[in-house]
């Protein structure tokens, strides 16, 4: 029995989001498929995680192979959550193999997955485990002291809190983003170390406590704006607000969240009414021009020029599901 789920892309929210903040989540088309029954090269701590939770007996083969690329350095990861797209197939394919049903299978995975995801990494959102797990564009909210959640239908599942600190409840709704949003993808020079990032801007919060509030009360705000934003002029314009944020996160935590090659690529974009932003944590992997059109030659010249390369993916993608017989 087969089973495959999406990666992803964090359109929005990055680090806010375990502050209570909004994050907007996209699964692109690109799968790790894994196969109940046949024996499997490696097992990643996530899946070990759910054998040793109970969540499933035996961990099944998997290529993740899609999530990653050929780099001038060999093989490297793309960021687009793999760790999340490994441990979810993986669940859905054994327990699809032991009779499950298809229909609803999505939201059981996410309730498993979520608490195994989290204490096989010490803590995080979440938002990669829902996106492979329901597909679509997701909205995702971690509520704490002082945050507003709407009260539309959602599903509620146990998650880490900030920091992974202690449990909380990760609130996903279904998003739909404006209409005509064009979201191109592209893969930056250098991989990224994102326990390496998130353990630098955790040096600043304790270090420098009130310059680390106020900008992510910045970056909230504009997480906030992002999210609500019905037409695509206020959604770029709030995600250019977000990015210079998490430019000033960067300077302040001493790691390249906006990497040079973003930066530069974001000046051209914005003369063009778009913005150039990471995915996630920033710092490499990959990147996402996010306009009302798609970017123009000159564009991607000094894209390649600068050793990124445009990634061939759509959003949106289908959530975990059965593929075969």
């Amino acid at each position: 029995m087969r089973a495959r789920a999406p990666g992803k892309l964090v359109l929005s929210g990055a680090y806010g989001v375990l502050e209570g903040a909004p994050a907007l989540v996209v699964a692109v088309d690109r799968y790790v498929v894994a196969e109940a029954g046949r024996s499997p090269s490696l097992v990643t701590e996530e899946v070990a995680e759910a054998i040793d939770q109970g969540v499933m007996d035996v961990a099944p083969w998997f290529d993740a192979s899609a999530l990653r690329t050929a780099g001038p350095e060999g093989e490297r990861k793309l960021g687009l959550g793999s760790s999340a797209a490994i441990l979810t197939a993986s669940i859905a394919a054994a327990w699809l193999a032991r009779g499950d049903a298809e229909e609803g299978l999505g939201a059981r995975v996410l309730e498993a997955a979520l608490p195994v995801h989290q204490a096989a990494q010490r803590g995080g959102s979440g938002i990669d485990v829902a996106a492979a797990c329901l597909g679509g564009v997701l909205r995702c909210q971690l509520p704490v002291a002082g945050a507003a959640v709407g009260g539309e239908p959602q599903l509620t599942t146990g998650s880490s809190g900030p920091g992974g600190a202690a449990p909380a409840t990760l609130r996903v709704t279904a998003h739909q983003l404006p209409a005509g949003l064009c979201v191109e993808i592209y893969r930056c020079p250098e991989a990224a170390s994102t326990p390496r990032m998130l353990a630098r801007v955790a040096r600043f919060c304790a270090e420098q406590k009130e310059r680390y509030q106020a900008l992510m009360a910045q970056l909230g705000e504009t997480a906030s704006q992002v999210a609500e934003a019905g037409e695509r002029g206020g959604l770029v314009a709030a995600l250019a607000d977000q990015l210079d944020a998490l430019a000033a996160l960067g300077h302040g935590a001493g790691v390249p969240i906006v990497t040079d090659e973003m930066a530069q690529l974001d000046a051209l974009a914005r003369d063009g009414g778009a913005c150039f932003a990471p995915s996630g944590a920033g710092g490499g992997d990959v990147a996402m021009w996010i306009g009302s059109q798609s970017s123009s030659t000159v564009f991607k010249a000094r894209a390649e020029a600068l050793g990124l390369a445009l990634l061939p993916m759509d959003v949106g993608a289908r959530g975990v599901h059965r593929v075969g017989v």
